[in-house]
Order: structure tokens, then sequence, then C-alpha cells
């Protein structure tokens, strides 16, 4: 039973990792965070289900174009609405929390809700893994989020836009003083992590049922991931998921599942007490503030 629980814990940490690593990702560039990353997850979700029940399209198809979209919809956010209030960081929670609100209260009031509403998974298999039975699309999240990790670490450190990215994140100004254009670089950043969101909800949802209050419950793990870990540190933000993962399915087996989410807001009490900025995060103690 142990082994089977750290195989588990192993494969929960990775799937809060990639719940939070595209709400990460966007507060690390462009310094907003975005509130309605919970709503573009299940915005995602219902747009791969739409195309798939009622335009007959192949899962596969209908999961890249609801991703698309999603980006196009993260990117059309930040040009009409958040960049006319960058840099006014609780304007910006607002904002992007009345929106993730609508979105999900949309879907609720048009009848949404049901345990019909779910995603394929990509393979009934399952295999056998230190004597637990461990099913075909969960060692794929496995695999896909080690991949999608190691995929944004080339991609920021090797490629121009990459660059371009980190240093908006590190130095705003000098950025801007080398030709980068800081509004174009946060538009890609929300888009980007709009499209990681809905990536996340393609391989993981399958796993349960699509609901207008899965987007709040992903919300607060995506916070949770990064608080503990520090805002915009991916480095945290990994170590995080397995603190929390670990903690969270530990806490299921051998004490109750009632107690998990305590466990869960007890890690972000605890740190948030011993370190406010995060195990990993740069931003500035609250002595260094006064």
């Amino acid at each position: 039973m142990f082994l089977g629980t750290v195989v588990y814990a192993l494969i929960n940490s990775v799937i809060l990792a990639l719940l939070a690593i595209g709400f990460n990702l966007t507060f690390g560039i462009s310094g907003v965070a975005n509130f309605a990353y919970g709503a573009l997850y299940i915005l995602s979700a219902y747009l791969s289900w739409m195309l798939l029940n009622l335009v007959g399209l192949p899962f596969l198809l209908a999961a890249l174009i609801s991703i698309l979209l999603t980006m196009l919809f993260g990117a059309l956010m930040y040009r009409f609405v958040l960049l006319r209030v960058r840099g006014q960081a609780l304007s910006e929670v607002i904002a992007t929390f009345g929106i993730g609100l609508a979105i999900l209260e949309m879907f609720r009031y048009m009848g949404f809700v049901g345990f019909e509403y779910t995603l394929p998974v990509f393979s009934d298999h399952s295999l056998m893994i230190a004597g637990a039975y461990v099913d075909m699309q969960r060692i794929l999240i496995v695999v896909i989020g080690v991949i999608l990790i190691l995929g944004l670490w080339v991609f920021t450190h090797h490629t121009s836009l990459g660059l371009a990215f980190r240093g908006i994140a590190q130095d705003e100004r000098t950025a801007l003083s080398l030709g980068i254009d800081s509004d174009r670089i946060a538009t890609l950043s929300v888009s980007l992590g709009a499209g990681l969101a809905a990536l996340a909800a393609t391989i993981i949802i399958p796993l349960g049922s699509i609901s207008p209050g899965e987007g709040y419950d992903v919300l607060i793990k995506a916070l949770a991931v990064c608080i503990i870990g520090g805002l915009g540190s991916t480095g945290g933000v990994i170590v995080a998921s397995f603190v929390i993962g670990f903690a969270e399915r530990f806490t299921d087996s051998y004490i109750s599942s009632h107690w998990t989410m305590i466990v869960s807001l007890a890690a972000i009490l605890l740190v948030l007490t011993i370190k406010p900025s995060g195990l990993f995060g740069k931003q500035k103690e609250l002595e260094e503030r006064i």
C-alpha cells in the first residue's frame, strides 16, 4: 500500500504542476495574476466537448482547436481589458476574477452541469506499478508533464522569444531599452498561460467530468502551488507541487480525505509565516518593504 501511495502521490504532484505552470508563467513574465485561469481551464474543456459531441470532430482535432481558441481568448482578454489596467494589481485581480466568474456562471446558467460532460481518455488500458494499477491516462499525464516542463526550459533559454520573456521578467525597463515590446510579450504570456491551462484540461479532465465548480478548485490549487513555491519561480512551482501532492495523497490514504484541503491550506499558512515570498520567491520580504 505504501509504494502504491507513493506512485499516486507522484502522479498527483505532476497534475498540480500542470495546473499551476500556466498561472506561474503569466505572472512571472507579465506580472499579471490571472484569476480567470480556472475559468479558462473549464472553457477549453467545454469547447472540446462541444466540438467533439455537437460538431463531430475527432477528439485530438477538437482538443487542438479548443487550445488555440483559449489562447486567442487569453490574448484578447489582455489586449482589451488588462492592458487598460496594467500596473494596477488590484484592478487586474478584480478584472480577471470578474471575467472568470462570468465564464463559469455562464456555463452553469446554460445548464452545462452533469456527469455526461466529460472528455474521452486516450487509452483505457492500465499497468501494474509498484503493486498498484495505474491507468494509461495518468501515465500519459506524467509523460506530458515532464516533456512540457523540459520544453518550457528549452524555450525560455534557447529561443529568441523565450529570452525576450526572461528579459521582461528580469528587468522590464532594460528590456524596453533593447527594443523589446513589453505589451506584446505580456499579451503572448497571458495567451501562453491560457494555452497551458487548456492543455492541462485536455489530459486531466478525462479522469473526471467537466463542471463550472471545477474552475474554482483549479484556481485555488494553482494559487496554493504558486504561493508555496514562490510566484514567478518555475523551480519553486515544481517543488511545491511535490510537497502538496505528497501531503494530499498521504493524508487521503492514512488519515481522511476530509483533511486533504486542510493540509494544503495549512502548508500555505506555514510557508507564508516563515517565508512570505514562498520557498523560492524573489519578492521582497515584509521587513524589507517597511
